[in-house]
């Protein structure tokens, strides 16, 4: 039964997303993206870019630049490497602004802000990697590139959702020494300028997660009201993952469907139930 009756939840099947395979890549587009283009799915709040990506061993995306868009990569399997033009080649195993190469349960995050040159490349020889890259608008332009990289435990993830991002909480006025000290709203989380919030779970089949509009931190966002709330089932486990959206049978997705899920308010309590035959793994972006 629904406990949101004022919320709207409109699925985004996974077969209806834009698709490219280029041999090296294979790719899900939600949002309007290279070449495919859908005035209907151009953003959701402040979340512009989510992609679905498979990469092929020994290939990758070169260097290339962007500017004023918050990136960021979840990795879902195999090993992304990343290299950029703020940092160096860390040690193996290293996380912050040294860690380099990712793997399940990493996410490494970019502000391009006033411009910053990356590669994003699977230099495994036989695995190819599996992650989602997602890109946010921030809530200014020109800002100080940065990059951070945390992990984030599977174990804590079997348990409810776990915050992965949270707003700066400097706030978009924040001075020089705030942005270095880049303190997020949520703790344990990396800080992205937007008014967005970013939580993953490992739903074991027949539990029920809750997802907390806003996040689980009463002050961490800006906008309480009329939240933006997409949730993505990501294709991990053989098409046998499947969850249910605030009680209701028609927003039941499966493995690489989404949906958006709007008029829904800070303290809003969204039910994620996991009804297939595996753990349902679940990505929340909620943004203003």
């Amino acid at each position: 039964m629904s406990k949101l009756p004022h919320a709207t939840i409109v699925p985004r099947r996974s077969s209806a997303r834009g698709h490219a395979d280029h041999g090296w890549l294979n790719t899900y587009h939600t949002f309007s993206f290279a070449s495919y283009y859908d005035p209907r799915f151009e953003q959701f709040g402040s979340l512009r870019v989510l992609n679905e990506d498979r990469v092929a061993p020994k290939t990758g995306f070169p260097t290339h630049p962007h500017r004023d868009a918050e990136i960021f990569s979840y990795i879902l399997s195999g090993e992304l490497t990343h290299r950029d033009s703020m940092v160096k080649k860390g040690a193996e195993g290293t996380q912050g602004k040294e860690f380099y190469r990712m793997k399940r349960g990493d996410v490494q995050f970019t502000t391009g802000g006033t411009g910053i040159a990356h590669s994003e490349m699977n230099e495994h020889l036989t695995e190819q990697v599996h992650f989602l890259q997602i890109w946010a608008l921030p809530w200014k332009r020109g800002l100080k590139p940065q990059y951070h990289t945390k992990t984030f435990d599977e174990a804590t993830k079997r348990k409810g959702f776990l915050p992965i991002l949270s707003p700066l909480a400097a706030g978009p006025n924040a001075s020089a020494a705030e942005e270095e000290a880049a303190a997020p709203a949520i703790p344990d989380t990396i800080p992205i300028h937007a008014d967005l919030v970013m939580g993953a779970g490992l739903i074991p089949v027949g539990q029920r997660f809750k997802w907390t509009v806003g996040g689980p931190r009463e002050n961490a966002i800006i906008s309480a009201s009329n939240r933006n709330v997409y949730v993505h089932v990501p294709m991990t486990k053989d098409g046998n993952a499947k969850i249910r959206l605030d009680g209701r049978e028609n927003a039941v997705l499966g493995e690489g469907d989404g949906a958006f899920i709007g008029k829904v308010n800070r303290g809003d309590q969204l039910s994620v139930e996991s009804i297939g035959e595996a753990e349902a793994e679940v990505v929340i972006l909620d943004s203003a």
